[in-house]
């Protein structure tokens, strides 16, 4: 009995130990990946001068080829506090023809078979082949520490009338504006530095292939993309199809291969040129050095072939072409860039149908990546060019657009608008890039846009007058009656002609002087007392933005001299003295604006053959 005992005791524990052994077993499974990533890096406290490795890129094709790095000493601090860089010198392979070239950022370097990191920096016009190298360990390690969770401001952003009708916008991208060295960026251009840029460290420059995209309209925006270290490649190669995700596989961006990151696709394709650095799982690390310092992103993330490798003594750079969007960067930040395979991004559809003075019809269909800095700037450089690339780039011209931008849960915001002179595609392009930064920046969670569709109709000659003088029928009216206000206005050729506006005037005006302001919708906006407003939401956002006045149509407006108040983007004419005191009194300050304007009507006028710019003022009589 007491040997069955034993014996049924000895089987439970065999048992135990077995589940116990394969329990182990598979923990131990699970953590290796993680034991030996690190065993296959090289610590940076064992970096010594002297070492030798190799390097690895791709100059042509998809394969990468490797090239030798001799280790020259560290540089503590060279990147950030506590961020070291390697300096290291390259030769042999393909290195001893092209050197450091834009493009080769990532590139993994290797002691031993150990990952040592990126090489990322260069010095500008250097004789020998010199780089900066950016460690691995500190690539993982700013990563690890900074998840993808997306801070948002506490409070609302001001939102001003002048920013949505400006005509000089320029992107406020989060790196400031560098010296445009050629191969290499990041000296502020107000900075002392800037006249010794050539003896200090600087990232290596990331080219972008426009494709699609005329000489004409890159060097207009170039200087724009090259303060921040992008460095314009026109003409790489065909237009990026719109693909769906394609599932990677074990040969997927791995250490040295070229990757690209998708600015737009379809019709048009801007795509920036990087080198894969390491490869863990489904999280990819590249550059070495930040892209545009976005911090949080979700820009598409593709495969991509080298057509070749240009020498150049000024600036070497490789033309890459982009191939199937396989992930997406997730993150952009100082020791370089991370991804993730199988992460489909966010983008922003855009359909856009010209009419051009031919007679010709277009349509262009393309994604713009959805990034609160980029998709701005993408937007007027695709639709500026949508309109030149198919009509006259010098000489007046007359365009009309019309169209909306889709915003999920909440009205689209209207395109309607005309422009006219040499600058009128310009200005256009404008017209949808100022409401998408207004929207981006204001950092509502709730905000996705969800597509952009536009129509343009493009004519030759300048179809603009300006407003020179107002004239009435009678003087002396009588509240509800209609007066006819005659609008002179005189072209660019010389010729004037007459538009003929009726105004009415409400029933309760009272007795005495009322003025009529007629002009453009621009014009009547800067004289407003609201020139800025702070949406409580998304939804007020979007409807204030509808109603902002169109600079492209008169107005009329009707005002009387009196006592009121503008709190927030509500006006509140003829007030009491005892609220204004109440506003106003010695213990409180702020929170409204005084007004001495009470608009009594305002009517938009229907459009006319031409855009008329300017206002005139007259004065009438109410009698009894």
């Amino acid at each position: 009995m007491r040997s069955k005992f034993f014996a049924s005791l000895f089987v439970v524990l065999s048992l135990c130990l077995a589940v116990f052994g394969q329990t182990t077993a598979v923990n131990v499974k699970k953590s290796a990946p993680a034991v030996s990533a690190a065993a296959n890096f090289f610590p940076l406290s064992e970096i010594r001068e002297g070492l030798r490795g190799t390097a690895r890129t791709v100059f042509r094709g998809s394969e990468p080829e490797e090239f030798n790095v001799e280790i020259l000493g560290i540089v503590p601090g060279a990147i950030g506090p506590k961020q070291d860089m390697i300096v290291g010198r390259l030769s042999g392979g393909g290195a001893d023809r092209t050197a450091v070239f834009a493009g080769m950022s990532g590139s993994p370097v290797y002691i031993d078979g150990k990952l040592v990191g990126a090489i990322s920096y260069s010095f500008p016009f250097s004789k020998e082949p010199i780089c900066g190298i950016t460690p691995i360990e500190q690539m993982i390690g700013i990563f690890e520490k900074n998840q993808s969770v997306k801070s948002k401001p506490s409070e609302p952003r001001a939102v001003s009338f002048a920013e949505l009708a400006a005509t000089n916008w320029k992107p406020q991208l989060p790196r400031q504006a560098t010296v445009s060295s050629s191969i290499l960026g990041g000296v502020s251009a107000d900075s002392p530095l800037a006249q010794v840029a050539g003896q200090s460290f600087q990232p290596i420059a990331t080219p972008v292939s426009f494709n699609g995209i005329s000489a004409d309209v890159l060097n207009l925006f170039a200087p724009q993309l090259m303060s921040v270290g992008l460095l314009p490649v026109a003409g790489v190669s065909g237009a990026a199809a719109m693909t769906p995700l394609k599932k990677a596989d074990d040969k997927t961006l791995v250490g040295g291969d070229s990757v690209s990151m998708q600015l737009t696709r379809g019709d048009y394709s801007l795509a920036a040129a990087g080198t894969v650095t390491y490869r863990d799982g489904e999280k990819i690390y590249a550059f070495g050095h930040p892209f545009l310092s976005l911090g949080i992103s979700d820009l598409p993330m593709s495969e991509s072939h080298v057509v070749t490798v240009i020498p150049n003594l000024n600036n070497s750079f490789k033309l890459a072409v982009p191939d199937a969007m396989v992930g997406s960067m997730t993150q952009d930040r100082a020791t370089g860039v991370f991804g993730k395979l199988g992460q489909a991004p966010k983008m922003i559809p855009v359909e856009f149908n010209l009419e051009t003075s031919r007679g010709q019809t277009q349509t262009l269909n393309f994604e713009v990546a959805r990034d609160d800095f980029l998709t701005p700037l993408l937007l007027n450089i695709t639709i500026y060019n949508s309109l030149v690339a198919n009509e006259r780039g010098v000489g007046d011209a007359t365009v009309e657009l019309t169209g909306e931008i889709g915003v999920r849960g909440q009205p689209s915001l209207k395109i309607d608008n005309r422009f006219g002179g040499a600058q009128a595609s310009q200005f256009a392009a404008l017209s949808v890039a100022l409401p998408v930064n207004t929207l981006l920046k204001s950092n509502f969670d709730d905000l996705e846009i969800t597509g952009i569709k536009l129509s343009a109709v493009s004519t030759d000659g300048n179809k603009s007058a300006t407003l020179e003088r107002l004239a009435v029928d009678k003087t002396r009216v009588r509240a509800g009656e209609t007066i006819e206000v005659q609008a002179f206005a005189r072209t660019d050729s010389g010729k004037t002609f007459v538009q003929k506006i009726p105004v009415t005037i409400p029933a309760d005006t009272p007795a005495g002087q009322l003025s009529v302001l007629v002009g453009d919708g621009g014009t009547v906006q800067q004289n407003s007392v609201i020139q800025q407003f702070v949406p409580r939401d998304l939804s007020e956002l979007v409807n204030t933005i509808n109603k902002a006045k169109k600079s492209d149509r008169l107005y009329v407006q009707t005002f009387r001299t009196t006592n009121g108040a503008v709190v927030g983007v509500s006006e509140m004419p003829n007030l009491p003295p005892s609220v204004l005191a109440t506003m106003n009194n010695d213990r409180t300050v702020g929170g409204f604006k005084p007004t001495v304007q009470d608009i009594v009507s305002e009517q938009l006028i229907a459009p006319a053959e031409f855009i008329i710019s300017g206002q005139q003022t007259l004065t009438i009589e109410i009698v009894r």
